[in-house]
């Protein structure tokens, strides 16, 4: 069964999309190609437990196992060196990257305390989308009682848009609520 959302773009967004911008070739159409979600836990260095509860969370919110992310040069400051753990992350796409798009913008963005709409600065120039959240609680898949810290994630939107204005385009048209 495809997604909600799969069966929305393909019927609504992509006719839109056509006509908003007078594409030639249904191929030219922008698409969402993948989500990236990247949790930094800085902590993990010094006590490696804290790097399995952001993977359980990640898990729980994604629906795939991440893989856990390494430094790649040591940094006296930060006393870290190579290789030790700095966090994890996982690339969604197809189905569960509808599904995840689906819960994100219907369940979690309304559970944010004050939500006044994500921020329309993250875009760049070659037609993706970045925004970070500062807590993980707002998904509804993390059980309040069982999270040992509060941490922040940060969530890419990669599409096949050719600049900023299709890519803020194609998410409006999924009903990305940004700020006015």
């Amino acid at each position: 069964m495809t997604p909600r959302l799969r069966e929305h773009y393909d019927t609504v967004v992509r006719k839109q999309l056509q006509e908003k911008f007078g594409y030639a070739n249904h191929m030219e159409i922008p698409r969402l190609t993948k989500i990236v979600i990247n949790m930094g836990v800085g902590e993990a260095a010094q006590d490696r437990k804290k790097i399995e509860g952001a993977v359980a969370d990640m898990t729980a919110i994604s629906g795939q196992k991440p893989i856990v992310t390494r430094a790649k040069k040591s940094i006296a400051a930060f006393k870290l060196r190579d290789g030790m753990v700095v966090g994890c992350k996982v690339t969604l796409r197809r189905e569960r990257m509808y599904e995840f798009l689906d819960r994100f913008l219907n369940i979690a963005l309304p559970r944010v305390r004050d939500f006044r709409g994500v921020p329309p600065k993250g875009f760049d120039a070659a037609g993706n989308y970045n925004m970070g959240l500062k807590e993980q609680i707002i998904f509804p898949e993390i059980n309040y009682d069982e999270v040992d810290t509060i941490r922040g994630m940060d969530i890419a939107f990669c599409t096949t848009a050719k600049n900023a204005e299709e890519c803020r385009a194609l998410l409006e048209a999924f009903d990305m609520p940004f700020q006015k």
